[in-house]
Parts: C-alpha cells; structure tokens; sequence
C-alpha cells in the first residue's frame, strides 16, 4: 500500500526522502511525490504518476532542497491515476500533508470547508487534511494542537505526516491503524510506513502506537497518545541491513526470496527446536497455560496467508485433533460469530498490519476467545503487540509483492505450532522426536527443489501463450494448488484457478480442453490413487497434464501427460517443499510474458485499508 516518508535534518533531505520511496516500491503504488520546506521558506513540490524513477528524473530537471520534507508513493483509492490527486498536497501555500489510508467522513468536512472558501484541487480524501489543519492554524493553534484538533475529526484508518512553513522545525504525524515507524538518528530524525525505507540512515527504531500522535525535531521525539498524555515507547534496534533489502545478484527480487527459502526456513525452527523437541514456551508467557485448555482453533487471514491457514487446517486436525476452522478476515469481521468454548483464535499476516486480519484480531479479543495468537514477519506490527502468543516467521525482508518466503516460513510456524498442541494432547515422545525430524528436514527438501530452475524455465514455455490454467490438488494440496493458481495469476495476469481435484465432475471439467493445462500436485500420500483416478479424467477430455510428482509415485510422462519429478518428501512437510517449484513456474512465465514481476499491476504488498 502507500509508502511515507519524512525526515529532518542539518542535511538536504531530498536524497533520503527518494531512496526511502525507492525502498518502498515494493508496496505497490501509482504516483510519486515529495515536499521540501527551502530555505526562501516555501514549500518546494515535485508530483508525479508512474514510477519513483520518474519523480527523480523531474527532479534532476528541477531540484528541490530543505533540511524537513515529506515524501508519498499513493496507490489510488480516492480518485484516480492524476498527478493532481498524488501526495503531497498543500494548503494556502503554507502546509503539506502526506496521508496512508482512508479517512471516511472526509465529504462532510469537505463541505464545511468549501463553505470558508477552501478550493480543492483534487479528488482526495487526503486534501481534506490539509486544508482542515490549514484552517486550524489560522485560529490561532500550533502545528501540534492543529494536527491533534484535525484527527479527532477524523473517521477511519490512516498515518498523517504535516509540516508548516511557519514552523519548519518540526514534523508532526499522526498515526491510526495505518502502521508508522519513527527513525531516530543522531542530530535528525526520521519517520516512514516501513522499516526498509529507513535501513540506509539508521537502525534504531519507535514504533507508533494505535492513536499516538508525535512532534519529530532534529533533536528528539515527543509522543502524545489517544488520553492526551505524553508517553514514552520503546526503542528497537532491528538486526535487518541495508543489504537484505537489495537483489543483488537476482533479476528481481522474487526470484531472489524464493531462493531465499531454505535458510528462512531454517532460521524459522531457530529457538522452536532443541534436543529432537518442539518448545512451546517460546510462543511466549502464557503458551502453556493457553495450550492445556485449548479446545477448538480459528484461524483468520487474507490472500497467501490465508491458504497457508487452509493447510494448517488440514494440519492442527489429523496430527492434534483440535477442530479447526478457516475464515477469510474480510468475511469474518462482517458477520455473527459463534465462539465455542476454549477457543484459541490465529491470525496469519505477512506485515502484521493488514487492515482485515487486525481488524478481525480486534474484534477477537472483544468476543470471549481463550486467547489470541499470531503468527507474523513483522516484529514490532500490531498484530504481534496485541496478540497474547507470537510465532515470527524469520522470514526476513521481503520485498516482492506476490509473497514466496512468507508463506513457505508461515506453513512451517503453523506446523510447529500444531506439534505444540499435539504435545500437549498426548504427543509420545517418540513421535515428537520423528515429527521434528520432518520439521529440520523441510529446509534441505526446499533446497533440493530449487535445483528444479532450469527444467521450470523450459517447461513455464508451455504456459505462456495460453489464456487460462488449472490447479488441481488433494487433501492438504488442495491449499497448495491454490497458491500456485495465486502466483500465475498475480505476476503473469493469466486467469488461473484451483480445485480440490475430487470437484472436477462438478463443473470444472467443462473447461477442459487442450489449450487449457492442468497443473496437478501429487506427492506420495495416502490420496494418491484417487488424485490418479481424478487425472485420468482430465486426460480423456483431452486436457494437458504437468503433474508435480513425488519420484516414487511411478508416475511417467506419456503423451498428453509432462511428469515434473520432485525430490522425495514426506507427507508431513510436502505442502512446503511442493510450494516452490510452483513459484518458480509463475515467476519465469511472467518472465516470459515481460510483465512487472515485483510489483504487478494493481497490487500493494501490505494492504492496509479495506
């Protein structure tokens, strides 16, 4: 979603302003901006559409300079793709406002300040802001007050960063539900949407609080929360570098997190395993309390995360026999909830800010829930601060926007978790033992799979001049074929589907012909037989099979059938390893195709409005 930026400084800003949007790409968005206070004392607006490499071309045309400026990436939501409606906007030449996020009553105050003779110049929710702090101003108030004055008008979720020309040694932010991260620095500060923007200036780290509003100066930071008292946060040193953020020696950064892969996942059973065990204390405090009494388990999440929920599903109910039910957040936090009783509730968020998900664990904590946990990348999120039991993933930065890393890291979190309950629930030691075998073994399989490129290179041909594809998968898989058709469809923008294969007699199959092919999952378990049977069908109709198989399935390539051979894997851990070889096939058909693989169109890496 929208990036921010702000700093100030002794130094010019500009140059951290741009390569904090640069580092923000990744979020997705359509135009670019940025706004400096000068030294004449004005304020120095550069805007664009298109890409940060644009805005930096029309500054290098028109230079802009100041010690305090903000910056914005905007993904449209009110109004659409102009350069009138990207960020910054400014308000009687005196303020600039940059604005992540939605504020929903904008249209009444839009109509009270065009009654006091306010123009706006775009269709923006966010103009609104600035011209409601301008006219605060103008009574009298500081930048401080005015800000604070303005948001308490404010319905819905956003982070606001102003600054004032008659007040140029202070930025003043404001931040709800739309996440928000101070960088503090030695004689400036900084403030962004995301940690990565900031990783080149400093690692040291505030994280806004729900409701917090802070005044940013060259030398310090004063924070105010939602009861009007000043309060002091926490300050976090983080162990990312400027270098994780890179892709250096990838083509894109896709490629270069789905090869990240092997040492995510070994970095994720870090601290969960020791002596052949699963430790359920270091999902925190209260993990053994919590897990003795659970009784039934829901999981909410959105997009990738939401699959990987699907396959933990599978997971929680055969291996601890805890019933297990799987919602989308978006669904979820809009109907009646029944909570049966000792219900642990799980959300699954690659951010820990997606608007839905913590919306979702919002509502949680108000409905009786037994406790909440959450399984997340990002450290210091919401999610995590608000959520009784954490499991990061260790996932590390991930910059593409369709998600690779995270995924395969939350699928083995979830497993590790499971094995938690099921130790919980009678789990032999023997079998824990075995268990966890499985669980070291995940990152060596997902390896093995990478050396797949070459052959998924050639085959993701066969892909590229067709219109539609076909996931099927089985049981556990089922998740898996629809993360694949996820991935085709995301970076390639060919119309792609999954099925429980069992489903085809009921409607798919009229699709099949042969220009459509059909991407089956089939390692060596025990829903092989049927997953052939459903694969026979698709054959007799003419389709074109490209099964993923489990080298000791015995399955052959024939005509009308391309067999991919897996590195064996077992059951447990398949639905992880089987994840990146159909990663790697949406990544070199849109390759193939030359679209945008990072960042495709009309997507945000973390969405922070509904």
């Amino acid at each position: 979603m929208c990036g921010i930026v702000g700093a100030i400084a002794e130094k010019d800003v500009v140059p951290v302003l741009v390569e904090g949007l640069r580092r923000l790409e990744y979020r997705g968005y359509d135009s670019a901006g940025v706004a400096v206070i000068g030294s004449d004392h004005k304020i120095g607006l550069c805007r664009t559409t298109g890409k940060v490499a644009k805005l930096e071309e029309k500054l290098s045309k028109s230079p802009l300079r100041g010690h305090i400026g903000v910056a914005h990436t905007r993904w449209a939501t009110h109004g659409g793709v102009t350069e009138a409606n990207a960020h910054p906007h400014v308000s009687g030449g005196r303020v600039a406002v940059i604005h992540n996020g939605i504020i929903e009553n904008f249209q009444p105050i839009k109509e009270e300040l065009l009654n006091k003779g306010y123009v706006f110049e775009s269709e923006t929710d966010t103009e609104v802001a600035a011209h409601l702090v301008h006219d605060y101003l103008k009574q009298g108030l500081d930048l401080v007050g005015a800000v604070g004055k303005a948001v308490k008008r404010f319905e819905g979720a956003y982070a606001l960063l102003v600054v004032d020309v008659e007040d140029p040694d202070r930025i003043v932010v404001s931040r709800v539900a739309s996440p928000l991260v101070i960088g503090l620095g030695d004689g400036e500060n900084f403030v962004a949407s995301g940690v990565p923007a900031l990783l080149p200036v400093t690692k040291r780290f505030i994280y806004l609080e729900q409701g917090d509003l802070a005044d940013i100066r060259r030398d310090g930071v004063r924070i105010v929360a939602t009861d009007g008292r000043e309060v002091t946060r926490e300050v976090h040193e983080t162990e990312w570098d400027s270098a994780s953020a890179e892709k250096a020696p990838y083509s894109h950064f896709m490629l270069k997190e789905i090869f990240d892969q092997p040492s995510a996942l070994a970095d994720t059973l870090y601290g969960r395993v020791s002596n052949q065990r699963v430790l359920p204390e270091s999902l925190g405090p209260k993990a053994e309390e919590l897990l003795d009494q659970v009784e039934h388990i829901h999981i909410v999440a959105c997009g990738t995360s939401y699959h990987a929920g699907c396959v933990a599903k599978y997971w929680i109910e055969s291996l601890a026999g805890v019933p297990c039910q799987v919602e989308i957040a978006s669904e979820y936090r809009y109907r009646h909830v029944v909570v049966p009783p000792k219900t642990l509730f799980v959300t699954l968020s690659q951010s820990g800010e997606t608007a839905d998900t913590l919306e979702a664990l919002r509502i949680a904590k108000e409905l009786g829930y037994l406790g909440t946990l959450t399984i997340c990348n990002s450290a210091h999120s919401s999610m995590v601060r608000e959520s009784d039991l954490v499991m990061m993933t260790q996932a590390g930065p991930e910059i593409g926007v369709a998600s690779t890393k995270a995924f395969t890291t939350q699928l083995l979190s979830v497993l590790i978790v499971t094995l938690m309950m099921a130790k919980h629930r009678g789990l032999s030691t023997e079998r824990e033992k075995e268990f966890v075998a499985n669980l070291t073994h995940a990152a060596a399989a997902s390896d093995l799979a990478l050396r797949m490129n070459d052959e998924l290179r050639e085959l993701a041909k066969d892909f590229a001049d067709k219109q539609h594809t076909l996931f099927l998968g089985r049981g556990p898989m089922w998740p898996i074929a629809m993360e694949g058709a996820l991935k085709l469809k995301e970076i390639s923008y060919i119309h792609a589907e999954a099925y429980a294969a069992g489903e085809l007699k009921h409607g798919p199959l009229a699709l099949i012909d042969d220009e459509m092919p059909v991407v089956v999952v089939a390692p060596n378990n025990e829903l092989l037989d049927k997953l052939k049977s459903n694969m026979q069908v698709v054959r007799a109709r003419g389709g074109q099979l490209y099964v993923f198989a489990d080298q000791e399935t015995g399955i052959k390539s024939e005509p009308g059938m391309k067999v991919i051979a897996m590195p064996h894997a077992d059951r447990m851990i398949a639905p992880i390893v089987y994840t990146v070889p159909l990663q790697l096939l949406a990544y070199h058909v849109a390759v193939l195709l030359g679209t945008d693989v990072d960042q495709p169109r009309n997507l945000a890496k973390s969405v922070t409005v509904e």
